[in-house]
This record gives structure tokens, sequence and C-alpha cells, in this order.
């Protein structure tokens, strides 16, 4: 019943993404442009890591296109609740589990789709990348679009309107796209900044796909990043189906 049920529901928001092609396409815009205006810039720059500015650039993109998309992501039921569509979907016997689930799998879908166009518009930049290092990307991004998604339903369904809402995800979002190493390495920051940054969870995904994208599998940077998505998709999929079931019960 939990797959029937989650299934429903997924269908139910991805066909609401299949209409709206524009906002399908327009999410990627932004990475887009760094890819096109900022990655020129880095060619000739030492980094401080291994393989090329697009190696290092292009993973920091890809997470970024989650990052922001999936944290937003809670503006929707903040609407939808508002319409009264949540209450109608927590009277039927559907499963709580499966009302986040279909969300944040359709989240999924829209974003590791997106971070295809990217990758694809990437190499023809002049990105070279292993195969197995791209898909571990994609894999990157769906989970960690699953945990951020997750978080911000289940505040969406804690604050009342999205003026409430806009401020405490930007809260979030800016330090972990600054002290992330998304578009630079840390290994570039000063010591200080370096060891703040170990303290934002976001980081190890980002030098776990960093790794990939150069044919680097078995490094602890990976064993560490693949452990924080994992446990962090865990704890916020858990949180956000226990705010479904508890919220305005």
């Amino acid at each position: 019943m939990l797959l029937h049920d989650t299934a429903l529901v997924y269908g139910r928001y991805l066909r609401q993404s299949l209409r709206s092609r524009f906002a399908l396409l327009f999410g990627v815009l932004t990475p887009l442009l760094y890819l096109l205006f900022f990655g020129p810039l880095l060619t000739e720059l030492p980094l401080g890591g291994q393989g090329s500015s697009w190696q290092v650039l292009v993973p920091g993109l890809l997470l970024q296109l989650g990052l922001f998309g999936a944290l937003f992501a809670g503006f929707a039921v903040i609407i939808e609740k508002g319409q009264g569509v949540v209450e109608r979907m927590r009277v039927t016997p559907v499963s709580r589990l499966a009302l986040l689930l279909g969300r944040v799998l359709r989240d999924a879908t829209v974003f590791v789709f997106q971070a295809v166009l990217l990758v694809l518009a990437a190499l023809v930049m002049g990105l070279r990348a292993p195969l197995a290092g791209v898909l571990i990307g994609f894999a990157f991004v769906a989970l960690l679009t699953l945990s951020l998604a997750s978080v911000s339903y289940a505040l969406g369904m804690k604050v009342r309107t999205p003026q409430e809402f806009g401020p405490l995800i930007n809260m979030v979002s800016m330090p972990s796209m600054l002290l992330s190493g998304l578009m630079l390495p840390m290994t570039l920051a000063p010591a200080w900044l370096d060891v703040l940054s170990h303290f934002v969870p976001f980081r190890y995904l980002v030098d776990a796909v960093r790794d990939a994208y150069v044919g680097h599998y078995t490094t602890p940077h990976m064993l560490y990043g693949t452990l924080v998505a994992l446990a962090s998709t865990a704890l916020s999929v858990t949180l956000g189906t226990r705010v479904f079931r508890t919220t305005g019960a």
C-alpha cells in the first residue's frame, strides 16, 4: 500500500510539473549562467585540486541546483495549505509517509533532469569526466533533494505564511553555499575558514562529487559524503513524515 500510495502522490505532482515546462527549464537557469559566465574565468587559475577547473565547478553547480531548489520546495505546501489541499489529502487513507515521499521523489526527478541538462551544457563548454563519476553526481543530487525537500516541506507545514518561510530558508541556504566550497574548493580558504566549513554537512557532499568527477571512488571524501547524504536523508524523511502526521491533527 505504501508503494501504491506513493505512486499516486508522485504521479499527481509530476503531472503538475510536466504541465509547467517553462518552470521545469527555468530552474536550471542560474547554475547555467554560472557555467557560461563564471566557468571560463577559472580555466587558467590554480584551484588547488586535481582535474580541470570544470571538474571543480560543475559538481558544485549540480549540488547548488539541489540546495536551492529543494530548500524552497516548501513554498508549494504553504500555498496548498491555504487552499485546503493538504487537509483534504490528510483525511484520505493515504499513508502520511506517502504524502511526503510522493512530493520529494517528484522533486528529485525534476532536479536530476535539470542536472542532466547542466552536465550536457558543461560537456559543450569543455567538461571531461568519467561516466561513473557523472552518475554518482546525479545520485548525490537525488539524495540531497530528498533530504532538503523533506525538511522544507516540514517547515512549510509549520509556518503560516511565505513571508515567514523565506527568511528562515535564506538563513540556512546562504551559509551552506558560502561555507561548502560550491564555487571554489575550501582548501583555497584561510585555515580558520576551512576548519569552520567542516561543520557544514553540505561540504562533504561537494568534496565527494568532486572526487567522483576525477575518477576517485574510494577516497575518504567519498565515504564521508555518502554517509552524510544517507544519514541526512533518513533523518529528514523521518522528521518530515512526523510533521505531516501530527501538524494540525
